[in-house]
């Protein structure tokens, strides 16, 4: 028989045939995250959902981008892509839950120089998971291939989500934070998904270890402790605003006024660390005060701090340093707030408390 010859587009690099039979499992593997308001099929020119208006009186939609930044080059480095699309998904989730926002759906874009199948899979059911595990649609996305744009093995990836908060429940630190008020910290598990090209440097390059290496303390190697899956927070959240931020009768709220509750702010703590992130959430004359070892610190973290070389000040600026979210809360339901953190399964601590100031982050 006769070999076929080899299409042009293929023979520069970008193998369209080869991109659609992956893609053809694309439905397969999103069925777990379909969820009603889902409407069209996956593949059109633009992802459909059609807002339930009937749950919502003022629904404001909200939204945020992001990718995964250099933690890439772990999974490139161990061949590992399974937790790549989780990370992305639950770090955009986090980013809209601290508005008090809920998913609605996702889109991702994926960029590689080779489509390599099984590579794509792994990334598209690591989507999946999150999506499903957040109640959050995955409705579309793009996959581009861009032969000579990327080194051999390698992609990027990014995200978009959007979600939906009613106008009187979202939350906004910057009206209802208070001096005297109580700041929780909700554990990571690791880095997340950012401070990885210090973490690199300081790991890989100046200490020579290698993704094999274990460290004091830890139970897995350093590259299965460094692909460790973004938490997400997302259902949490919404847990804790409707157990502590209930619902007013329009009555008691002032018609569409919003009642501060007992939450009153969240900080999804990624790049900039304690020192760039609080401050988003914070009214102009209100400092936080985070009292450096109220918490449990990872060897991982324990291990850069010692061994990095690198500043305190800039550590909490960098990392997480194992605190993924931060929680402002009145002072007379935080413990009560704490326990029910504790008691969903989250490791949590008091880590600081809000003082009169300028808007800033101190570390004591």
């Amino acid at each position: 028989m006769k070999k076929k010859p080899q299409k042009a587009y293929a023979a520069a690099g970008v193998d369209i045939d080869l991109g659609n039979r992956v893609k053809s499992r694309l439905p397969q593997l999103l069925a777990s995250t379909h969820r009603k308001g889902v409407l069209g099929k996956v593949g059109g020119f633009g992802g459909l959902f059609a807002l339930d208006l009937a749950r919502y009186k003022e629904p404001i939609l909200v939204s945020s981008v992001d990718g995964v930044g250099t933690k890439l080059k772990i999974a490139f480095a161990l061949n590992r892509h399974d937790t790549i699309g989780q990370d992305l998904v639950n770090h955009c989730v986090n980013d809209i839950a601290v508005l008090g926002a809920e998913p609605l759906f996702f889109l991702d874009y994926l960029g590689t120089g080779k489509l390599e199948p099984h590579v794509f899979t792994e990334i598209i059911q690591g989507f999946a998971k999150a999506c499903s595990e957040n109640h959050c649609a995955l409705i579309g996305g793009e996959t581009a291939q861009m032969p000579g744009f990327y080194q051999e093995g390698e992609y990027d990836v990014s995200g978009t989500i959007v979600g939906v908060v009613e106008k009187s429940r979202m939350l906004n630190g910057a009206k209802t934070v208070r001096p005297g008020d109580v700041v929780l910290g909700f554990a990571s598990s690791g880095l997340h998904t950012n401070g990885y090209s210090l973490a690199r440097k300081i790991l890989f390059e100046d200490l020579q270890l290698k993704t094999s290496s274990k460290l004091p303390g830890l139970r897995s190697t350093l590259g299965e402790e460094l692909l460790k899956v973004h938490v997400s927070y997302g259902p949490l959240v919404q847990k804790l605003l409707r157990k502590f931020n209930p619902a007013k009768s329009p009555k008691a709220s002032g018609g569409s006024r919003p009642h501060p509750g007992s939450v009153r702010a969240f900080a999804h703590i990624t790049g900039g660390g304690f020192v760039d992130n609080i401050p988003r959430v914070l009214p102009p004359r209100c400092d936080v005060i985070i009292r450096k070892g109220s918490w449990e610190l990872s060897p991982l973290f324990q291990f850069l701090q010692e061994r990095g070389g690198v500043d305190e000040a800039e550590l909490y600026q960098v990392f997480n340093m194992g605190i993924g979210m931060v929680c402002i809360v009145t002072p007379e339901k935080a413990k009560a707030i704490l326990r029910f953190v504790q008691d969903q399964g989250h490791p949590a601590w008091v880590i600081g408390e809000v003082s009169r100031g300028t808007g800033t982050v101190r570390l004591a």
